[in-house]
């Protein structure tokens, strides 16, 4: 079937606005897009209720498998500066199907999670500001979350720099907030004046394996969630000065910088807290980290609240950017219809596929919150799913990309074909292990049974199933997409030298 006139994509000359932003800046972007502080603050309990005082051995083995796929979309930044990413590359060396898929997973991750962060980052505004009575009632943080999401798409549709600018301010709030409380749990740990029976830090923290078995499974899967949204800085490839390598530059540097702050954050934690405390309150997510601040910060502790609603509130406009970036090069291609692909004539952005994130993400917010909260961290769950499967399937897409380099040197074969595999198998590995712990309901925040298995699990295949639908639908509706294949030599795609 033919496509018609109004599914054409945008005009030869609507392009995004080039060099916008520069290294720093996406470096920035990628950091934010992570959510350090909500992200430490959601997973910690949790984390030190499986492994213990081994949750820095954690943060540093969720961390190898992340570099590996870094490498990968580092290198395949390389060849194709696309700002859909996973989905131009995995098009490119797998075929239309499957990245067809890998897009539509990025897409998703964008919609589930978007309506969480603004909450958080509205919820701990207000306790930080001592409105403890607005923060509990669920009238006013619904309406307030709404409108922080429509403030911040609206940021990301009045340019990219604007949305630089508000990234550097808030990474800055962040980090100098987490600084303060490691550095002050630290010295009341050595002074001897903490609270929860502190414990000297040790270097054999450091060891991963030292719960070994499934709590390191389970453990892993959660480091993997706190470490995602590194590669928001490569969605904006187009939009960055030297955008053949400062993105996936920015990208590895995005996770080492995060190894770093997850690790010192972490052993502050345990040694001020204690695993027996940390344990006991796991299943206050990040209300944890609030309790935390209150014990060791006293009457600062509004810095620590401050610093996860900032953390949250860079991620509610980050997590954007890879969604409507995608789904712009998907209508590029004919692969969604092309009104996804209209690009602001002044501001230069992807308007008309940020603002449909965005009500999407409101409606899944909204619905969620008020079938149950719980449902609402069940759809966060839900998440790994997708993570893993778009980061395992562009690990997967560079090997096969640049299977005829592999063999030209050691460097090759290491950084472009085995590790990139390498941490697609870590991923595929964890992703079943997922799969496996969200099919027993109890292990759902909900505890009830939908189908037979755990709401997270029917969410996430919920989500893929829906999006075979959607694709097999646009095959047959605009087939131009699908008559792509891949292998196919492409002057844009051939790798640049060193």
């Amino acid at each position: 079937m033919a496509e018609d006139v109004t599914d054409a994509g945008p005009p030869p000359s609507a392009s995004l606005k080039p060099d916008a932003i520069g290294f720093l800046d996406a470096l920035v972007i990628g950091l934010n897009a992570t959510s350090p502080a909500y992200s430490m603050a959601a997973a910690i309990g949790p984390v030190v209720a499986l492994v213990g005082v081994y949750a820095p051995g954690v943060m540093l083995a969720s961390f190898v498998p992340m570099l590996l796929i870094a490498s990968a979309f580092y290198h395949l930044n390389r060849a194709d500066q696309d700002c859909g990413t996973t989905f131009s590359w995995v098009t490119r060396a797998m075929g239309p199907w499957a990245g067809w898929l890998g897009g539509w997973a990025i897409t998703m991750t964008g919609v589930l999670v978007v309506g969480s962060l603004a909450d958080v980052a509205v919820t701990f505004f207000l306790l930080s500001a001592g409105l403890d009575g607005w923060a509990a009632n669920d009238a006013v943080r619904q309406v307030l979350t709404v409108l922080l999401i429509l403030v911040m798409t609206a940021v990301c549709v009045i340019g990219t720099e604007v949305s630089a600018r508000v990234q550097d301010v808030l990474i800055l709030a962040q980090v100098a907030c987490l600084l303060a409380f490691a550095v002050v749990a630290l010295y009341r740990v050595y002074a001897g004046t903490g609270t929860l029976g502190p414990t000297e830090p040790r270097l054999a923290w450091l060891d991963p394996f030292g719960a070994g078995g499934a709590p390191l499974t389970s453990s892993l899967l959660l480091g993997v969630f706190i470490y995602w949204g590194w590669e928001s800085a490569v969605n904006l490839t187009e939009e960055t000065e030297d955008s053949a390598t400062a993105p996936g530059m920015a990208a590895v540097w995005s996770t080492v910088l995060l190894l770093v702050t997850y690790v010192a954050v972490a052993y502050a934690v345990v040694a001020y807290a204690g695993t027996d405390y940390l344990a006991e309150n796991a299943a206050e997510e990040e209300f944890l980290f609030a309790q935390l601040a209150k014990e060791a910060m006293g009457d600062w502790d509004w810095v620590v609240l401050l610093a996860v609603s900032t953390s949250a509130l860079a991620s509610t406009q980050t997590t954007i950017i890879p969604a409507s970036r995608t789904a712009l090069s998907m209508a590029r291609r004919h692969a969604l219809p092309g009104r996804f692909g209209h690009i602001h004539p002044r501001f230069r952005t992807p308007d008309v596929s940020t603002w449909w994130v965005a009500g999407i993400a409101v409606a899944w917010y909204l619905t969620l919150y008020n079938l149950s909260e719980n449902a609402l961290f069940d759809s966060l769950t839900a998440l790994s799913l997708l993570i893993a499967f778009y980061y395992a399937l562009t690990g997967i897409a560079c090997a096969v990309y640049y299977r005829r380099e592999l063999t030209s040197g050691v460097r090759n074969f290491l950084l472009i074909g085995l590790g990139p595999l390498a941490g697609a198998g870590l991923l595929a590995w964890l992703l079943a292990e997922s799969v496996a712990d969200m099919a027993d309901p109890d292990n759902s925040y909900s505890g009830v049974s939908w189908l037979g298995v755990g709401p997270p699990l029917v969410m996430g295949l919920a989500v893929f199933l829906t999006g075979v639908v959607l694709m097999v639908v646009r095959r047959l509706r605009a087939p131009a997409f699908w008559s792509e294949r891949p292998g196919v030599v492409d002057p844009r795609l051939v790798p640049r030298k060193e």
